[in-house]
């Protein structure tokens, strides 16, 4: 694995910029069934050395002060954010506040970042599935902060690419993702941001573009699991009654 700079931001690699996930999913989802809790995650976000995460549930921003002061203690900051959809279509909105869960148009989502520090990245913006954004990249250009290169793709088959064409024509920053559905995408493929491990802080290096890609394409077998795995998340919905929030870590934690 190597770094990748996408013709951004291209300093010296350097070992202080934060190992940041902007993308990650767990059992508290109100959508999909994913098998790891939010301290598993954190637990695993730890042992691999990420500096910052952003827990990006369905249409669901999970705030618990134990799990933030669970990841804390073991040197990992959360940032706010959530996976919303918008006309069937998937958004990331990181460090919105809690109405980022009821905006529904992207003409809302403009109004509600001229109120905060929030970003809007654009997750798999063109892969083949009715969830990515597509065409609607090009009907609101201004909105989107940054593009999201996603870590399912091979050297053979990789959909990232028109979200790099379209990242250069735009002036946008690349961040990359694993969309985390299984602790084992955790680490495939991330961003390292120059900023200080504060919010704010990383959100404005994004924005501005100080950051560089960590990434190495799956293998064909790899990425087949990663990619069965996900649509059994999604197809295996919840029931109407989920499982009650995550307030607490569990016992065994302690």
């Amino acid at each position: 694995m190597g770094p990748f700079c996408g013709g951004f931001y291209s300093p010296d690699f350097r070992e202080t910029m934060l190992k940041v996930e902007l993308h990650a999913h767990t059992s508290e989802d109100p959508n999909d069934r994913i098998p790891h809790t939010a301290f598993q995650l954190v637990d695993r976000a730890s042992e691999l050395g990420f500096h910052a995460l952003a827990i990006t549930l369905h249409d669901k921003q999970l705030d618990s002060p134990d799990l933030a002061a669970y990841a804390r203690d073991r040197g990992l900051l959360l940032i706010p954010g959530i996976e919303r959809s918008i006309g069937g279509r998937h958004v990331l909105l990181i460090n919105f506040p809690a109405s980022a869960e009821r905006v529904q148009t992207f003409q809302e989502i403009a109004a509600l970042k001229q109120q905060c520090d929030g970003l809007v990245i654009a997750p798999h913006p063109f892969f083949p599935f009715k969830t990515c954004l597509r065409e609607w990249m090009d009907r609101h250009p201004d909105l989107f902060d940054a593009v999201e290169f996603n870590h399912l793709y091979t050297r053979a088959v990789d959909f990232n690419r028109a979200a790099l064409r379209w990242a250069r024509k735009h002036g946008k920053t690349v961040v990359g993702n694993s969309d985390v559905h299984r602790l084992a995408q955790l680490g495939q493929t991330y961003t390292c941001v120059d900023a200080e491990p504060e919010v704010k802080s990383i959100c404005r290096a994004i924005r501005d573009g100080r950051v560089q890609i960590e990434t190495a394409p799956l293998s064909l077998c790899r990425a087949g699991l990663f990619v069965g795995q996900v649509f059994l998340s999604g197809w295996r919905r919840r029931e109407p009654d989920p499982a009650p929030p995550c307030t607490a870590a569990p016992d065994r934690l302690f």
